[in-house]
């Protein structure tokens, strides 16, 4: 308990001191002692709220392990297997023997989309377009 305290001391002096240094420059000496003391307050709270939350961060290791063993069972842990074989058998190429048996493969032809209107037809049109 006494060391707890004293980390609170100490982090609220350090609080204070800094506060009184900063609003030295542009304060009064007394308006900077009493900034300096609200920060020491501030500061000092500020520890033990950060205690606290080091404290539940940091469970300790009996703990941990008691939860361990009433979680047993809980989760379910899915692995999917391994399945590198079957990729690396997807991205090396097969030889033409292989390909050639895959049952008549023909590439897609789309139809072009070329206009089969007259050319001098299109230009009257352009300078139709241009004129507005």
């Amino acid at each position: 308990m006494k060391g707890n305290l004293l980390f609170n001391l100490v982090f609220g002096t350090v609080g204070f001191v800094l506060t009184l240094l900063i609003s030295m420059g542009n304060n009064l000496f007394m308006t900077s002692l009493i900034r300096g003391l609200i920060s020491f307050v501030i500061w000092f709270l500020l520890a033990f709220l950060l205690r606290w939350v080091w404290g539940v961060v940091s469970v300790p290791e009996a703990e941990q392990e008691a939860a361990t063993e009433q979680e047993r069972g809980a989760r379910f842990d899915v692995t999917t297997p391994d399945e590198s074989d079957e990729l690396n058998d997807l991205l090396t190429p097969k030889p033409a023997s292989v390909q050639e048996d895959g049952g008549g493969f023909t590439p897609l032809n789309p139809p072009k989309l070329v206009s089969a209107k007259d050319p001098e037809e299109l230009a009257k049109a352009v300078r139709h377009l241009s004129e507005k």
